[in-house]
């Protein structure tokens, strides 16, 4: 979380010392960063603010690089000076004044966790609350019995003995030694010199003597002799001491064996009375993955283990060794490796040209996992070779160079190495003993896995399920943890289990998690900025999102939210436009007023809230090609059993609720099937029976979301290709022929041309240690990235820095001449990015953004008319008009016979589909199943269907506006 603090706390404040208190609303002067032009805006407090307007026209620049950034700035300055010292100034932004500034907190969606140890339950803290409730509750069963755990105290188990066994003859043992290894000869001096005559070896009492052990490679159970006694109520005493010596040199266990020579167990702790195991006392940190006392030991507390398997070092059966059956080793060469393989199968009875299914599983098997008899092969050709050596087997050898020095080496040992659930912890995360304490017959590890719906409905009247023990332990507990998930259910999560990794959600689902851990703070004179909450999120769903960002402003807090649903802006108390362009074109506030007074102007956004523009409806739906590409028996994650069946040559949309299955069907079922087919891709879709019409396309790709560079580096020319184009040509020019520069020279990531300061990166970063890295300008080169001698070649009058700082807008018309590195530009500003520099940092761009540098990167090169292209959510971050671009770039695609497949939830797009496929009929285990196929118009008449209710009502509205 990145919070700020806007003032300075003086002694006696009063209303001249600060001002700010009595102010009504956020005061914004002269505000310049980035786009922004002289920007002066009032914005009310204690409301719901949406900033919106066209992408790229400045609504980050006002919201985070000027609002946030002063009160992150005003945070810092609240530090001591010594504190200040490590952390240095942070810089100023580009405004004159802002009054009225509260404590800043700002939920973004590039901030998710890529650990995997970093979970929705973990985030959320709900984890925290069940370990704590675990820990405290809880109730012990053995492991191995399955029965409930018992613990006794001294005066229990003296009465349990005097009552059970009266008048018997008794033995009272001190386990020392249980099941291990070794020849325990200093123990027996140790034992003897504590003034003990005989210790019980394997169920077999024997007197101690001098220098005696036992067998020190057989595993062993060995007891002190504590006392040997006929159970009296008379010797009372003398049992109590007896007791009390065993739990001292035992730690807090004994046993005692009866005349029949049946033995029980007793103990201070946890303990099955039957099996004799035990189990230390439950502490919060019993029950966490991320703790050695928690975690499971085989996987360490990540629920997988990455495993070498036989399928994957042997993919096609049918082939011979020496056509590159075994995968890692290739086709036949004239090597050592070979030579050995040979010798074992010559052994064996086989040869190198035998397909593997023929050759006998325990063949295959010394192969694979090793032999213990020395391969002996005589041969000249590798002198000082040992061939009489043990053969350790293909996937031993992979696995000893998993963590090999060689980053090549990892990568190939990766191709083979396949991600499995943990054997041990069956993908709970947790050692045995911690998924055996219970509450209502569940362990932490079930609750865990529940999604949030489940979740809360096993919480309901848990009270009555419990005993009363129990109930006076959880009963805050339980307060707490209702609230939490409460949130989780208000911000539309319900389908997400706790258990879930940060790294697999979206940007919006990531920033809804930190968005219900925020109004659990309860915090009040807070300012919240959130980037485009709604992005992921269904219409159903959006509902209860606007309701919780009013229950956050409700507490007392002013929200500003940069967002384009149209719902959010007519839901909101204010709304800032912010236009009228992109990029140079923007900057300018076109009307920040009530959402009641805003509809009324007549700007670009206010036309499309209040129906004067609309994306219309195509007047005849495609039928495709006539070909089909199916998918049959899909039942991975939540699905059950599905059957998608998708036209060819259309434009698909895949619809339906949040966490009804689109990414497992769409994701990882399809995608994997298709790149597996036609780019020998090794990753495992989840399950499904069959898949035809592959012969119809012939490639197939993917444009996510995902970053197109983690780093500065990265920007839109390197990723697009543009850039190498453009260092091409700077070399061709005379001035570059004269000095001998190539390319390379025009490279900021080598040696030569780049500054060597920032190392071509044009910033430096500065280390904040507790807080987020600060990247400032390189002092040497201010930002520019090259020396002085690559910047003094110049084309058109601009450097290859200038040219960096060109806007595609820009560059369009710079390179107008240029035909080749025109095209890759020129895709850029159709998918609607003219206002994005070509340098631009990868790591400031939005997750939509990103998605469509990628789109452009596709479109710019040559398609076949067959081609497959998957969008997931192309209008994150997109204003009404620019959909209106993205949706021509796409009908063109279309146009050309490809296949474009959308997953959205975004009704403009959905209702110009040709064929839409919507999943449901709700989220998680509710969900998985078709719920109807065919055009828009046949899902609006589908009363099962959440979005057909929805586009019903958007299919009319258009209908109207016409």
């Amino acid at each position: 979380m990145n919070s700020a603090q806007a003032e300075t706390a003086q002694p006696h404040p009063t209303s001249e010392t600060r001002p700010d208190i009595d102010h009504q609303s956020i005061e914004i002067y002269g505000a310049r960063e980035h786009n922004l032009k002289e920007v002066s805006l009032s914005i009310p407090r204690n409301q719901l603010v949406v900033i919106t307007g066209i992408s790229g026209s400045g609504k980050s620049s006002l919201a985070f690089d000027t609002i946030y950034a002063e009160g992150q700035r005003r945070y810092m300055e609240s530090f001591s000076a010594y504190a200040r010292a490590f952390i240095g100034d942070m810089e100023r932004p580009d405004v004159d004044k802002i009054n009225g500034l509260s404590p800043v907190i700002s939920i973004e969606q590039k901030t998710t966790s890529r650990n995997p140890r970093s979970t929705v339950g973990t985030v959320t803290e709900v984890y925290d609350f069940l370990r704590l409730l675990f820990a405290r509750a809880g109730e012990a069963y053995s492991y191995v019995t399955g029965k409930k755990m018992v613990k006794q105290t001294e005066d229990q188990i003296v009465e349990h003995i005097l009552k059970t066994y009266d008048s018997q003859k008794l033995i009272i043992l001190a386990p020392v030694v249980k099941g291990r290894k070794g020849h325990y000869r200093e123990l027996f001096v140790q034992i003897r010199k504590m003034g003990f005559t005989k210790v019980r070896v394997n169920g077999e009492i024997q007197e101690l003597v001098p220098k005696m052990q036992v067998d020190r490679y057989k595993t062993h159970d060995i007891e002190i002799v504590v006392d040997r006694v006929i159970v009296q109520k008379k010797d009372e005493k003398r049992i109590r001491q007896s007791v009390q010596a065993a739990f001292k040199h035992a730690n807090g266990i004994l046993m005692v064996q009866d005349d029949k020579g049946e033995t029980a167990h007793f103990s201070k702790f946890l303990m099955d009375p039957e099996s004799g195991i035990s189990y230390d006392e439950p502490a919060p940190n019993t029950f966490s993955f991320n703790s050695p006392y928690g975690a499971c030991p085989t996987c360490n507390g990540l629920g997988q283990v990455e495993e070498i398997s036989k399928d994957s070092v042997i993919p096609d059966p049918s082939l011979s060794i020496s056509r590159g059956g075994i995968a890692p080793l290739g086709e036949y060469r004239d090597i050592w490796i070979f030579k050995k393989v040979e010798a074992i199968l010559k052994r064996n009875k086989a040869s190198l040209t035998t397909p593997i299914k023929d050759i006998p599983e325990k063949t295959l098997d010394l192969l694979l996992h090793g032999d213990s008899v020395p391969v002996a092969v005589s041969s000249v050709k590798y002198p000082g070779t040992d061939w009489n050596t043990k053969f350790e087997g293909i996937i031993k050898f992979l696995e000893n160079h998993k963590d090999s020095g060689s980053e090549k080496i990892r990568q190939w040992v990766e191709e083979f190495t396949d991600i499995t659930t943990c054997p041990d912890c069956d993908g709970y995360r947790l050692k045995k003993e911690s998924l055996h304490f219970k509450i209502d017959d569940k362990h932490i590890g079930e609750l865990a896995e529940m999604n949030v719906n489940r979740l809360a409905q096993w919480f309901e009247g848990l009270e009555q399920r419990l005993s009363e023990r129990q109930n006076v332990i959880a009963a805050e507990i339980l307060k707490e943890l209702r609230k939490r998930i409460g949130f989780l259910l208000d911000v539309g999560l319900d389908y997400l289990n706790l258990n879930r990794p940060l790294r697999t959600l979206s940007g919006g689902e990531a920033q809804r998690i930190r968005l219900a851990t925020q109004i659990g703070t309860q915090l009040v004179n807070v300012l919240y900025i959130l980037d485009e909450p709604s992005i992921g999120l269904h219409q159903r769903d959006n509902v209860k999102l606007i309701e919780a960002l009013k229950d956050l402003r409700d507490l007392g807090n002013t929200v500003i939210v940069v967002e384009h649903d149209k719902d959010m802006m007519l839901e909101s108390d204010f709304i800032v436009d912010i236009g009228p362009g992109a990029g140079i074109h923007g900057g300018q506030i076109m009307a920040a007023e009530p959402p009641a007074q805003f509809v009324k102007n007549k700007s670009i956004t206010a036309d499309y809230l209040n129906g004067e523009r609309s994306i219309p409806v195509p007047a005849e739906r495609r039928t495709g090609s006539g070909n089909f590409l199916e998918l049959k028996g899909a039942t991975g994650h939540n699905l059950k059993n599905v059957d998608l069946k998708i036209p060819l040559g259309c434009k698909v949309c895949v619809t339906g609720v949040s966490g009804s299955g689109k990414s497992s069907l769409i994701h990882e079922t399809l995608y994997p099937v298709l790149r597996r087919h036609f780019y020998k891709s090794r990753t495992e879709p989840l399950p499904y029976k069959k898949v035809t019409g592959l012969e119809h396309i012939d490639k197939v790709i993917e444009v996510d979301q995902s970053p197109i560079g983690r780093t500065p580096r990265s920007n839109p020319a390197t990723y697009t290709g543009v850039f190498t184009d453009i260092r091409a040509l700077f070399a061709e020019l005379p001035e570059s022929k004269i000095r001998g520069y190539k390319p390379g020279r025009f490279s900021f990531n080598v040696k030569g041309g780049r500054c060597e300061t920032c190392q071509g990166g044009g910033m430096r970063v500065i280390e904040m240690d507790f807080l987020p890295d600060v990247h400032v300008p390189c002092e040497t080169c201010k930002g520019k990235r090259y020396n002085r001698e690559t910047l003094e070649v110049r084309f058109k009058g601009k450097s290859i820095s200038d040219v960096l700082d060109m806007t595609v807008e820009q560059a369009v018309d710079f390179f107008a001449n240029q035909p080749k590195i025109l095209k890759k530009i020129e895709t850029l500003n159709e998918v609607g990015l003219g206002y994005i520099s070509l340098g631009q940092h990868a790591t400031t761009l939005s997750g939509g953004e990103a998605q469509r540098v990628k789109l452009a990167t596709e479109l710019s090169k040559r398609d076949t008319g067959k081609t497959f292209y998957i969008l997931d959510e192309p209008t994150t971050g997109l204003h009404f008009q620019d959909i209106q671009h993205l949706l021509e770039v796409v009908h063109k695609l279309v146009g050309k016979g490809n296949t474009v497949l959308i997953i959205e939830h975004n009704l403009d797009v959905i209702k110009v589909a040709d064929y839409l496929v919507d999943l449901g009929p709700e989220g998680g285990e509710k969900g998985g199943q078709i719920v109807g196929m065919g055009t828009p118009e046949d899902l609006a008449a589908n009363p099962k269907s959440h979005t057909g209710k929805f586009l019903k009502e958007e299919l009319e509205a258009t209908a109207r506006q016409k």
